[in-house]
């Protein structure tokens, strides 16, 4: 065999390993991680560790916790360090009622305390984010878009230090409160801030009706995204449908992920009950994020 002719082989063979190699390896996944708001839990009597079991046994991985709250804080870190269910995330319970946009400076006081009070319990249960509705447009005179931008914006920066010295991010969720309703408002809002303890919490379903879809809102909010909320909402029949029965686009959403890195939490937001309804929900959420 002439140098020429073994030179020639030794390369083919070595582009034709190369070539396998690559054909073998398949294209990175996002693998997002599948969660349920505590509050859908629901079983009579049931204890907080037997609603952290009956989450494990559906096969949920982390669960998002309500604050203010009368449950009892240390039976829920007890049941979180028994079952290994991860508390990922804490809701502002009250944010609709005591609104950071309120025209009453009493009541935004309040809002803020409360939202202080969810930090707080965000650190308490090892969670890294506080969901929050920042505000509603309620009224053209006393609580319009600018006056609910500005009142809020003010409110949050006063929780800021806080989030700081915690180490918990405030997530802003969208919803239908005529507030927030594109993502260049809501990249704005986020990022008047100049703070890496705030984020964007998106909900997959909640925007839909506003035009623009999901994987669209994803791409966009890139790095802002901190979480996500899952259900369904069908623009044609302008109603909330079951899980997968909507014009969500969830291989869309899954590429857009990928695309922005986000490979955390997606939560399911829809009416909750005992174990036959969740693992209606977990299995859902296995096909249509592709965890089986």
């Amino acid at each position: 065999m002439t140098f020429h002719r073994r030179a020639f082989l030794q390369s083919a063979a070595a582009t034709l390993l190369t070539a396998g190699a690559t054909i073998a390896t398949p294209p990175r996944k996002v693998k997002l991680k599948k969660a349920v708001k505590f509050a859908m839990i629901k079983v009579p009597g049931a204890s907080v560790l037997e609603r952290f079991e009956l989450a494990k046994k559906c096969g949920f991985l982390g669960v998002e916790a309500d604050s203010p709250d009368k449950i009892n804080r240390d039976e829920m870190v007890q049941a979180r360090d028994k079952t290994g269910i991860v508390i990922h995330g804490v809701i502002d319970s009250v944010h609709w009622n005591q609104r950071l946009s309120d025209p009453s400076e009493e009541v935004r006081a309040k809002g803020l305390a409360a939202l202080k009070t969810a930090m707080n319990d965000t650190k308490y249960y090892g969670a890294d984010t506080c969901l929050l509705v920042p505000g509603a447009v309620k009224d053209k005179n006393t609580e319009n878009f600018d006056q609910c931008w500005e009142r809020s914006t003010a409110e949050v920066k006063k929780a800021l230090p806080l989030a700081e010295q915690l180490g918990v991010k405030i997530a802003i969720e969208v919803v239908w409160n005529n507030f927030l309703t594109t993502p260049e408002l809501l990249i704005k809002y986020v990022d008047q801030f100049e703070s890496p303890w705030i984020g964007a919490y998106f909900d997959c379903s909640n925007m839909l009706k506003y035009g623009v879809s999901s994987a669209d809102w994803i791409r966009r909010l890139g790095k802002r995204m901190l979480k996500f909320d899952f259900k369904g909402y069908n623009v044609q029949k302008k109603d909330w449908v079951p899980i997968g029965e909507g014009s969500e686009n969830w291989p869309e959403v899954l590429k857009a992920c990928e695309e922005v890195g986000y490979h955390s939490w997606a939560t399911a937001e829809v009416d909750g009950g005992g174990e036959k309804r969740l693992m209606e929900i977990s299995r859902k959420m296995d096909e249509i994020l592709e965890l089986t």
